[in-house]
C-alpha cells in the first residue's frame, strides 16, 4: 500500500509553489495566499529541500523557474487543479444538485436519453449522472438515487412507483416485411429469421415465452441471430436483419417515425412493467424527489 504522506511534500509548500510559479513572483503569492513574501520564500525553499532540486534561480528583484521547476509546476498545477475539481464535484452532490440515475441498456437508450434533455431544460440546477448498464451490480450501486427497473408488482421491498406497463410484439423494418408480404399471424412468423435476445436477466419476454404464451412451439434447428444487447438487437431489426420482440414504450418512437413496422398484429401483454425504484440505503432527495415527477409527467403523454 502506498504511503502517500511520507511519499508526497508538504500540502502548504505546494500550494505556495504553485502560485509562486504562476506569477513569478514571491510578493504575489503571498498576496494571492495572504501570507508574508518571507512565508512564501520559506515554504519553496522546505519543498526544494524535500526534493533535492533548484525551483527557482533567484536574483536581487525577481525570480525564474529552473528546468526542474518548469516541469514540476506543470505537475502541481495539474494535480491540484484534479484536486479542486473532484472537491467541488463532491460539494456540488452534497448539496442535492446532482442525482445518479441508473437504468438497463434499453431504457436508457430508447426512452429515457430522448427525454432527457427535456428535464435538463426544465431543471438547470440539477445535474444528472446517468448510470446505463445490463450489469445489476452497477445499477443498484449505493451512490444510485433513482434507478428505472422492469418487474412485477413492485421492486421487492424498495419504495418504487409504477410508470408503465410491458406490452410485446414483433417489429421489423418495413424493407424487410417487403420480403414476406403474405405474414398474417404468429406461425407465419417461423419461416422468418428470428432476432434472439441471448440475455441472462430473466425477466425479458423472449421469442420462446412469446410463442409459448400464443400456444406455438418453437422449433429447435433455426438460424436465427443472437444478440445479447438489447438496442444492438433494435439496429438489426431496422437494418432488416430479422423480426425483433419489440417492447411498448421503448420502439414507440422507431415506429412512429417509420423505421419500424408491426409484421402482425399479436401481441402480448405482460404481467411486468417499468417502475422508479428508490434505494432504501439513504433518504430521497429534492432532486430525486423533483426528477421522478418529471419521470411520471413524461408518462402520460405515451
Amino acid at each position: 500500500m502506498r504511503n502517500f504522506r511520507k511519499q508526497l511534500p508538504p500540502m502548504t509548500s505546494l500550494i505556495a509553489f504553485e502560485a509562486a510559479a504562476r506569477y513569478m513572483s514571491f510578493t504575489k503569492a503571498a498576496e494571492e495566499l495572504n501570507l508574508t513574501q518571507a512565508a512564501i520564500s520559506r515554504q519553496v525553499r522546505l519543498l526544494e529541500e524535500n526534493l533535492g532540486v533548484a525551483l527557482f534561480v533567484r536574483s536581487h528583484r525577481a525570480v525564474r523557474l529552473t528546468t526542474q521547476g518548469r516541469n514540476f509546476q506543470h505537475t502541481v498545477s495539474d494535480a491540484l487543479e484534479r484536486l479542486v475539481y473532484g472537491a467541488q464535484e463532491l460539494r456540488t452532490h452534497h448539496q442535492g444538485t446532482t442525482i445518479s440515475v441508473s437504468a438497463d441498456m434499453a431504457i436508457s437508450t430508447f426512452w429515457l436519453m430522448p427525454r432527457l434533455s427535456q428535464f435538463r431544460s426544465e431543471y438547470p440546477d440539477i445535474t444528472i449522472r446517468l448510470i446505463a448498464s445490463d450489469d445489476q451490480m452497477l445499477t443498484e450501486s449505493d451512490d444510485i438515487d433513482v434507478s428505472i427497473q422492469l418487474g412485477q408488482g413492485g421492486i421487492d421491498e424498495q419504495e418504487s412507483i409504477f410508470l408503465f406497463q410491458a406490452e410485446v410484439f414483433p417489429v421489423c423494418s418495413p424493407e424487410y416485411l417487403k420480403r414476406y408480404p403474405n405474414l398474417e399471424s404468429e406461425a407465419d412468423l417461423l419461416a422468418t429469421t428470428l432476432l434472439r435476445l441471448e440475455d441472462e436477466r430473466w425477466n425479458w419476454l423472449d421469442w420462446p415465452a412469446w410463442y409459448a404464451l400464443n400456444h406455438i412451439q418453437l422449433e429447435g434447428n433455426r438460424n436465427d441471430l443472437y444478440i445479447n444487447n438489447y438496442p444492438l438487437l433494435i439496429q438489426a431489426a431496422m437494418m432488416g436483419q430479422g423480426v425483433a420482440l419489440g417492447w411498448q414504450h421503448l420502439v414507440d418512437d422507431m415506429i412512429s417515425s417509420g423505421h419500424l413496422v408491426k409484421p402482425v398484429k399479436s401481441s402480448i401483454q405482460t404481467k411486468r412493467g417499468f417502475y422508479i425504484v428508490f434505494p432504501n440505503k439513504h433518504e430521497i432527495s429534492p432532486a430525486a424527489k423533483k426528477f421522478s415527477t418529471w419521470l411520471m409527467s413524461q408518462c402520460t403523454v405515451v
